[in-house]
């Protein structure tokens, strides 16, 4: 199964019924009356937060949901029975932009989350609800009211507490494959990660906290190349980002300049997400002697002053214990005193809005971009023009628990 991130559907909210025209003709009835009743009204389409869905691929096999349409009024004062709402399950994680507007619909983050998205057509009324004392035999009535018809862009953005960033094979997916029971693909070429991967880590009983692994990124990442940016947005709901840095690239590269490259690509992809807490992992540091790591640490630290410095190697097994624990430790901590401090919660909500404001505006630019090729088939939704990159049969784990 692919992993689709980005999918654009047409939702249409079922027709209101129309009122009916009747009048009482009954035996032994001097008088008959107006009778006829109001319609039923039209059925909603609803969004569902589902936490069992982790991809927006059912989306490209059904892009169009229509919900059920109010019936008639009848004769004998009868309303017409309401069309039945229908309700969409999207994963839970996903934001809704109108495509018309480009107004933000809303955001789906918690399990069983409900969102309106169209509104089914008020009923029309039957020939008795005209009825009055200067008006004995009314004939009018009203129609049924058409519901609303949108066409929607589904942005899915993953929901974990630790982001993983860096290069290509920086040893991410080895880390989470080894703190977790994600089982991502890992091999020794670049870009091996194409598709995102959750994990959860156990530290305890009652203490873990889920990470997400993202393709790799690369100089002009913000800008269109490579994999990661198109990626970025699943960061965006992290609580703290794990720079992941490898202490002896294979091309020969400096460590240090890998890591201002890539902490550059992400303050240009959102000013917002880079002031996320972010801590340095040096990886692989099994392959360097003591005196070289001792060296490339002091170093790290004089270049990024205000953030944490771990030597690990996930192979083997070096600073992963110590490095989990931290994390789970700084995690309760921000969640404590979210709970406590107005201000801080205020804070914490204020950058999540321009984060959300930074990754939207992105997606924005990167699809005026894409524009131009688009310009054939204009029907085409935006998110097929990433189908020329084959993903194979990656999907998003559903969040592994390592025991």
């Amino acid at each position: 199964m692919q992993f689709i991130d980005e999918a654009t559907i047409r939702v249409q909210a079922g027709k209101g019924g129309n009122g009916c025209l009747s009048f009482r003709r009954e035996k032994y009835v001097e008088r008959g009356g107006p009778d006829g009743g109001n319609g039923g009204e039209g059925g909603d389409v609803l969004l569902v937060a589902d936490e069992a869905l982790n991809t927006l691929i059912d989306f490209r096999f059904q892009p169009a949901y229509q919900a059920q349409n109010g019936q008639g009024g009848g004769s004998r004062n009868k309303t017409g029975a309401g069309g039945s709402a229908i309700r969409v399950k999207v994963p839970v994680g996903t934001t809704v932009v109108d495509e018309e507007t480009q107004e933000v619909v809303g955001d789906l983050r918690d399990a069983q989350d409900e969102l309106l998205v169209a509104q089914g057509g008020s009923r029309g009324l039957g020939n008795a609800a005209f009825k009055s004392s200067t008006n004995r035999s009314p004939r009018k009535t009203t129609p049924g009211k058409p519901g609303d018809v949108r066409r929607l862009r589904l942005q899915l953005r993953l929901m974990a507490d630790v982001g993983l960033l860096g290069l290509p094979n920086a040893g991410k997916s080895t880390l989470i494959g080894q703190v977790s029971a994600a089982n991502p693909k890992v091999a020794d070429y670049p870009f091996t990660t194409l598709v995102p991967s959750l994990g959860v880590v156990r530290i305890a009983a009652d203490a873990s906290f889920v990470m997400a692994d993202i393709p790799g990124l690369i100089a002009g990442a913000a800008d269109g190349a490579g994999l990661g940016a198109q990626f970025l947005r699943h960061l965006s709901r992290t609580r703290i980002l794990l720079h992941v840095v490898d202490v002896l690239p294979e091309d020969g590269s400096d460590p240090i300049e890998n890591a201002l490259a890539i902490e550059q690509e992400l303050a240009q992809y959102s000013d917002a997400l880079s002031e996320r807490p972010t801590w340095l992992a040096l990886s692989k540091v099994d392959q360097i002697d003591a005196d070289t790591l001792v060296w490339l640490q002091g170093e790290m630290r004089e270049m990024f002053p205000d953030r944490p410095v771990h030597a690990i190697s996930a192979l083997g097994d070096i600073g992963l214990e110590t490095l989990m624990a931290e994390l789970m430790s700084f995690l309760t901590e921000q969640r404590l005193l979210a709970q406590e401090d107005a201000e801080f919660a205020t804070y914490l909500a204020q950058l999540e809005e321009r984060i959300s404001a930074d990754v939207f505006a992105h997606s924005e630019k990167m699809r005026a971009r894409r524009q131009p090729a688009m310009a054939d088939d204009p029907d085409q939704d935006l998110d097929d023009q990433e189908d020329d990159v084959d993903l194979g049969d990656g999907a998003v784990e559903v969040i592994y628990v390592r025991e």
